[in-house]
């Protein structure tokens, strides 16, 4: 094949508008393609099929690869500064991604400070893309996503992983600023039934070794959150199915199925941590969440947050500490009976529960071997409202601590339960421990250790 020296002349570009919603957990980007006039430059290196993209005069990037420009197995380099990355229809496959770095013995920087309102919203897009891996090739700071610091920022997408794309691998970058650090959901489109559920499951979503920090809404937010989706008013809706309005088209939003986030630092953020939605088989892990929930909003306040219609989960070894809301949150389904699992995990110092579990379709979680500690509320709360009934399993974990320890402690701060919700503590080696105070767990002011391997009961030193 003749070496390709430029990109091809039609391109497009995202023009990215905000639908506002009272909830923000259900903002929706709404994305329309038109043709720009100015273009970005590629050079083929000596090597093969190894492409150096540079920003165009107006320090954009976009790249529309419908009619394959670029092949499976081929690496994109970008090099400069660009105002925002917009990229539809790449394509790789199983054997062979597209990786997109910065080149060699560089930093890449992409978005726009700046930005407060019109343009575009976001720095960098994968609109209906597959088999993608984007990040660092030399760690986390030669790639770095830099959003809008200025008054409109919630309104900002650092990260969009959007329009069925899926196959994705998100690694080895620095995000910062802006509005939401990753976003990573298919909207459903009215007249499109290829991007609601069932039809539409997106599969394998990897995300690891990436710090993200000092965004005003979401850290990471994974999977839509809304449980069924008003296509007439274009608005989320929970209610029952059938209860809607009348004449109004409702749909289920779609899934991911294979999600794992891992090796992350997610701190300063101004609502949730990691927040997740509609997965099935996700694993959160080796994670670090920290100063979330900055805003002190009770309805966005999850360090990680493992949401609704989320089936077949694990989270363990995280370290969520030294933050403002709850330091778990579950609203996860017991559908298809499915299972989840929350263990070996450092939960500790919050203004607020330590687990909360919130979950529906008589889910079931296994809570083991998790040391949480120095709650302002209770170290584990578990809330039957949604049709949690079924008994929750709580065994080996270190539970110290329950309102601070500031007060008369009651059994019921260690594990406290309502609305309907049961559960099953282990006994013998299996046994929950309970320290009223830290000096009590022996722990004075000393950053505990996580938990290692799920056969160990709490943290050293107990």
């Amino acid at each position: 094949m003749k070496p390709i020296t430029s990109v091809l002349q039609s391109m497009i570009v995202a023009t990215l508008l905000f639908c506002a919603s009272s909830c923000r957990k259900e903002d929706t980007l709404i994305e329309s393609l038109d043709t720009p006039d100015n273009l970005a430059t590629a050079k083929v290196s000596a090597t093969g099929r190894q492409f150096t993209l540079l920003p165009d005069a107006d320090g954009r990037l976009v790249i529309d690869n419908a009619i394959n420009t670029y092949q499976p197995g081929d690496v994109l380099n970008l090099a400069g500064q660009f105002k925002a990355v917009l990229i539809s229809n790449l394509n790789g496959n199983a054997k062979a991604p597209i990786i997109i770095q910065n080149l060699k013995d560089s930093v890449v920087s992409i978005g726009n400070p700046s930005w407060n309102g019109g343009g575009q919203p976001v720095a960098c897009v994968l609109w209906n893309c597959h088999y993608i891996k984007l990040g660092g090739q030399s760690g986390q700071q030669s790639f770095i996503i830099s959003g809008s610091t200025q008054a409109a920022r919630e309104a900002y997408y650092d990260l969009q992983i959007g329009n069925k794309s899926d196959n994705i691998e998100i690694c080895n970058l620095s995000i910062m600023n802006g509005g939401n650090g990753i976003v990573a959901k298919t909207d459903p489109v009215k007249g499109d039934r290829g991007t609601v559920h069932p039809n539409l499951i997106m599969q394998n979503l990897s995300i690891h070794d990436i710090d993200i920090m000092n965004t005003k809404n979401e850290g990471m937010y994974v999977g839509h959150t809304a449980t069924y989706w008003d296509l007439t008013a274009n608005v989320p809706y929970y209610g029952a199915p059938g209860s809607g309005a009348t004449g109004h088209e409702y749909v289920q939003p779609a899934m991911w199925n294979n999600v794992k986030i891992y090796n992350c630092k997610v701190h300063e953020t101004g609502l949730d941590g990691i927040q997740t939605a509609a997965i099935n088989q996700l694993e959160i892990y080796d994670n670090e969440v920290y100063h979330w929930a900055t805003q002190q909003n009770a309805s966005h306040n999850g360090g990680i947050l493992i949401g609704g219609r989320a089936t077949n989960t694990k989270t363990h070894n995280n370290y969520v500490h030294d933050g403002w809301g709850e330091l778990c949150q579950f609203y996860g389904s017991g559908e298809k009976g499915s299972s989840h699992f929350i263990y070996n995990n450092l939960f500790m110092n919050n203004e607020s529960d330590g687990i909360s579990v919130r979950g529906s379709a008589n889910a079931i979680v296994w809570i083991g071997y998790n040391t949480i500690a120095n709650t302002r509320g209770n170290n584990v709360r578990l809330n039957g409202y949604t049709g949690m009934k079924a008994a929750q399993f709580i065994y080996g974990n270190v539970l110290i601590a329950p309102r601070k320890g500031e007060s008369t402690i009651y059994d019921k701060n260690y594990i406290y339960i309502e609305q309907g919700a049961t559960l099953k503590e282990g006994d013998g080696v299996y046994k929950n421990k309970r320290y009223p105070t830290m000096a009590a767990a022996g722990a004075g002011n000393r950053k505990f250790q996580t938990p290692v391997g799920q056969t160990q009961i709490g943290a050293p030193g107990f």
